[in-house]
């Protein structure tokens, strides 16, 4: 199995000869004038999430036709569309208290993505605090809290054990998680964004699976929101050779036994990701941020 978070490239790579998956529901709809791909992707019970090696709830794929497109002319439509999805994912979202964390290590670019979304977070709880419930409902404001916790070898504790803290004693009604993914299509990466009801297990795509956070560990609902930025260095190689060699009429048990042959442990063990990345996940950051902000606190809230 090809390592990757998205839910999407999972169930395309169960083979059912365009068959429904019993237990999984996809819906595939395309915003041509955006250049936008949405697939929404329910994982209705036990017998779904057994196939789909996934928790059961819903997965919303917001693909764009380049990163280009996301990072131009199309950037404040991509923030809109992506605040409707939240919003479809917590249809009640503007009546609750929130606690945004950003995963994955600033120091690292590729890893970076949720320090950068929080950065760029607009927090209200300390104003609500300050200034009191009229304030807040005169400016039409969530209370919002962030965090960027860091990663394990930083500060020597689970992420899960940093924000369950957190979570006790500012006690929100939602978490929000923002992390870096790994993919298993080159395309996909810095130009896609999935976004889940069911929480997320930190570094699952790239094999270092920490605690995980959802609804079960914390005690409120999770809403996982990510980007792939990086791609497992194998499959690159898998799928060049698998190409090749079909090219040239081996059977799919040929490839599949040869790639096996020559496949090396320590190229299971790198991860890439483009050149550009640097200014990819600033890019994503801002788009994530900017449709956060705009749920939580509205553009014409001071106006």
């Amino acid at each position: 199995m090809k390592r990757t978070d998205l839910a999407l490239e999972v169930r395309e790579s169960i083979p059912e000869d365009d068959k429904e998956v019993k237990g999984v529901v996809l819906e595939k709809d395309r915003d041509s004038e955006n250049g936008i791909e949405i697939t929404r992707l329910v994982i209705k019970d036990l017998q779904g999430a057994k196939a789909m090696g996934k928790p059961v709830g819903t997965y919303i794929t917001v693909e764009a036709d380049s990163i280009e497109d996301m990072q131009g002319k199309y950037e404040q439509r991509y923030i809109d569309k992506l605040q409707c999805y939240i919003k479809e994912l917590v249809p009640d979202i503007c009546d609750k208290s929130v606690f945004i964390v950003g995963l994955g290590n600033r120091e690292v670019t590729p890893d970076a993505l949720g320090p950068k979304v929080i950065d760029e977070i607009f927090t209200t709880r300390h104003l609500i605090r300050e200034f009191g419930e009229e304030f807040k409902v005169k400016h039409n404001m969530n209370t919002v809290t962030a965090l960027a916790p860091g990663v394990m070898a930083q500060t020597g504790m689970e992420t899960k054990e940093i924000v369950k803290g957190i979570i006790d004693e500012v006690r929100p009604d939602l978490m929000i998680v923002i992390d870096a993914l790994a993919a298993r299509s080159v395309k996909r990466l810095n130009c896609t964004i999935q976004l889940t009801d069911t929480g997320i297990s930190p570094g699952s795509g790239v094999g270092n699976n920490r605690n995980a956070l959802n609804k079960e560990s914390l005690g409120i609902p999770v809403v996982a929101i990510g980007v792939p930025t990086v791609v497992d260095a194998g499959t690159i190689v898998e799928d060049q050779l698998e190409q090749a060699l079909k090219a040239q009429g081996y059977s799919e048990q040929e490839i599949y036994t040869f790639i096996n042959e020559i496949n090396q442990k320590q190229v299971r063990n790198m991860f890439v990701t483009p050149n550009d990345v640097d200014e990819a996940v600033r890019h994503m950051s801002f788009i994530i941020a900017e449709a956060l902000n705009d749920c939580f606190v509205p553009k014409n809230s001071y106006e």
